[in-house]
């Protein structure tokens, strides 16, 4: 976890693999790849853009994006995270290389710096709880990695019709557990055979409306019993009404429903659950709670604006389970949701508890010194 780029947070407070970690284990938890893109977010517009206007956002934030968001995600849940990807030589890129390295503490020993090469920009506009998106964005360079990539305990990928990944088949020959999600099929075929590296698969995370036109089905019920047959491990994801899972490795089935939230901006979500059910499986949960885990983290960070930025780190998931804990002697749901992220109590410290995660700053090109004079 961390505050500001270059700014450690002074605790590290939680190592949820703690228990499994061993001489032999690969230096990586999770290796992953893909392209990073420099998001920049203005919230609190009061309606859409007008052409010949101009809109005032009462809010901005600045990020890494696209698969910085997951690589944040994971590393700020305690994960061991490393990312081949490239980055420009540009400001932005180096704006986005070190709030990943200083700030969140990513791996980049296996990413590049690309002379020449324009970082990728994302404009995201939020209103009416809706966003708009405008993106810029050169050919990317080859990929970082060629050949096997670095051995871990556990990859993410998203599956797109008709596309393989080398890599894919590599580092699960390697012993890596594969979590993927899918994309949407622009083909409109939704042929699982159409997914090449699903047999790698450990486990397959697509939402209801894939899950359910991979497998013909009218539910996300019957969607995860048939993806079931396909994979160790089937997650159908049903935004704010939560999500269901099989684990065929174990025999366990669970569900959980959506939490209560105020939620301000979906960006980052479905990376972030990803990321609360990898952690849990890695450590070995029982498979109810790395389902309301990865719902938890989720749900908390659609609670603030930007998809790394709204990542949620052990800090934030404590005082969400301080206030769940205070409050379940105020009627029978509060009681059935102390009761349900019980497990909770048992993974965070009392040190972490009333230790608040401080968000990184909004804006780029703010080093530790800026910050320590306006603090």
């Amino acid at each position: 976890m961390s505050t500001t780029a270059g700014t450690p947070d002074p605790i590290q407070p939680i190592d949820p693999l703690a228990a499994q970690r061993a001489p032999a284990d690969p230096e990586h938890d999770v290796y992953l790849t893909g392209t990073v893109f420099l998001d920049i977010i203005f919230t609190g517009l009061d309606h859409a853009p007008v052409r010949g206007t101009e809109s005032w956002a009462r809010g901005m934030g600045s990020s890494p994006g696209g698969i910085a968001n997951m690589a944040t995600a994971l590393a700020r849940l305690g994960l061991h995270t490393t990312l081949a990807a490239a980055f420009g030589t540009d400001v932005y890129g180096d704006y986005c290389w070190e709030s990943l390295a200083l700030g969140e503490g990513v791996d980049l020993t296996h990413s590049r710096r690309v002379a020449g090469w324009h970082s990728p920009v994302t404009v995201s506009m939020a209103y009416e709880g809706e966003r708009t998106m405008v993106t810029h964005e050169h050919p990317a360079p080859p990929p970082a990695v060629q050949g096997a990539p670095p051995r871990s305990r556990a990859c993410v990928t998203a599956f797109e019709p008709g596309r393989q990944e080398d890599w894919v088949r590599r580092a699960h020959a390697q012993g890596a557990k594969i979590f993927a999600d899918v994309g949407w099929d622009e083909s409109g075929r939704w042929d699982p055979a159409a997914l090449p590296d699903l047999p790698y698969a450990h486990a397959f995370l697509p939402n209801a409306a894939e899950a359910q036109r991979y497998t013909r089905t009218d539910s996300p019920e019957r969607a995860v019993r048939a993806l079931a047959d396909l994979v160790p491990i089937a997650v159908v994801t049903k935004g704010a009404e939560g999500a269901v899972a099989i684990d065929s490795l174990t025999g366990e089935r669970a569900e959980v429903p959506g939490l209560p939230v105020d939620a301000l901006d979906p960006t980052g979500a479905g990376d972030v659950f990803v990321a609360g059910f990898m952690t849990g499986t890695l450590a070995g949960w029982p498979l109810a709670d790395r389902l309301a885990f990865a719902n938890l983290t989720a749900a908390l960070s659609v609670q603030h604006f930007g998809g790394s930025l709204a990542a949620p780190g052990w800090s934030e998931v404590a005082a969400w389970w301080n206030r769940a804990r205070r409050s379940a002697d105020g009627g029978a749901d509060a009681a059935g949701l102390a009761r349900r992220y019980a497990f909770l109590g048992d993974l965070i410290p009392d040190r972490v508890r009333d230790h608040p995660r401080l968000r990184a700053l909004p804006t780029i090109g703010f080093r530790v010194h800026d910050s320590a004079q306006r603090s």
